[in-house]
């Protein structure tokens, strides 16, 4: 379940206990240009006991590889184990526009930062001759050449802490079946995600090392049951909305990776009225012109059966955790809606 990353963190905690007893296995913490993730979910895991508790995600480019591994091993600590370090590129307009980093190499980073953050879990003294980082810094690189490889004072709880790679783009969801534990997509398309990510999942999967284990695929999806027509229009119209946000806003024509994955699932036509309609301004017209087929696909809307038969056609396209965001209103209704999927998915 995501929680938010805006308000309060006191108010946002509020009540996870209760989510908790309903069956909730991971709560997810963004982090974008608001507060840290990583002091919240410190609070976080002094408030919970058994769920899991996960960034989601950290980018790859405002921390540095060890300070990312070092992060992960203190928040590990610190919740008994029960972290999971999910990472991502994030974007041009996060990482320029407000951390006045260059974005490049997402790809190429990426690798290196899985490498490194395990060096540091394992014990070992950090040693890595890459083409984005050089730890130590060597004086060809641009150190002084003093710096002498160290490894981390305090012992990881875990030397194998779970890495979740947020990805897209084919070269990516390739590298997130090839060396990390989890992949994380946004807005999967059950009935088509085989033909947008198949052969990248396989190709990934072909690299594998045996000890990974099979690859968690952590989807995010909004969570509504109910037979009130009224109240699933709103939820409907609020998936509308995201999803227009996305493909519409989130990046520039020509570099918004949700306008590409809409593309890709055969949406493209509809995708540039979105596009068209949220630039010139009219969210509204944004959001009417996402495709029906995609706001019912991508979401947990409807009556129980409904949200039941949907959930199984996710587990049945390969997703092994939902990361719901219910969307009832009152806190009890969005327990009740947890528990009533654990019970699906269990069933």
């Amino acid at each position: 379940m995501p929680l938010k990353y805006s308000g309060g963190i006191d108010e946002t905690v509020e009540g996870l206990r209760e989510f908790e007893d309903a069956g909730l296995d991971i709560v997810l913490l963004p982090e974008a240009y608001t507060f840290d993730s990583v002091s919240q979910l410190g609070y976080i895991a002094a408030k919970t006991s058994t769920v899991q508790i996960a960034t989601s995600i950290l980018n790859i480019y405002s921390r540095t590889p060890t300070l990312l591994a070092m992060t992960a091993a203190g928040v590990d600590y610190v919740s008994g184990g029960r972290f999971v370090l999910g990472i991502g590129s994030s974007g041009v307009q996060v990482v320029e526009g407000f951390h006045g980093v260059k974005f490049d190499a997402p790809l190429g980073r990426t690798r290196e930062v899985v490498d490194i953050c395990r060096q540091v879990w394992s014990g070992q003294r950090v040693q890595h001759a890459g083409k984005h980082y050089q730890v130590p810094l060597t004086e060809e690189a641009g150190g002084t050449g003093l710096g002498k490889p160290l490894k981390l004072i305090n012992t990881p709880l875990r030397s194998r802490i779970p890495i979740v790679l947020a990805a897209l783009g084919p070269k990516n969801v390739a590298l997130a079946a090839e060396l990390c534990e989890g992949w994380e997509p946004i807005f999967y398309l059950p009935e088509r995600a085989g033909e947008v990510f198949g052969e990248s999942l396989d190709q990934g999967r072909a690299k594998r090392a045996p000890e990974l284990g099979e690859l968690d695929v952590m989807v995010d999806t909004q969570l509504l049951v109910s037979e009130d027509a009224d109240e699933l229009a709103a939820g409907i119209a609020e998936v509308r909305a995201h999803l227009a946000l996305y493909i519409g806003g989130m990046g520039a024509k020509g570099k918004n990776y949700y306008f590409n994955l809409a593309s890709r699932y055969g949406f493209e036509a509809e995708a540039e009225q979105v596009q068209k309609h949220f630039l010139d301004g009219d969210r509204a017209a944004a959001a009417a012109a996402v495709p029906d087929a995609l706001v019912h696909g991508v979401a947990l809307i409807g009556a129980p059966g409904h949200v039941r038969e949907r959930a199984a056609a996710f587990a049945e396209a390969g997703v092994t955790t939902l990361n719901v965001r219910p969307l009832a209103g009152a806190h009890a209704r969005q327990v009740e809606d947890i528990r009533r999927l654990k019970e699906y998915v269990a069933g």
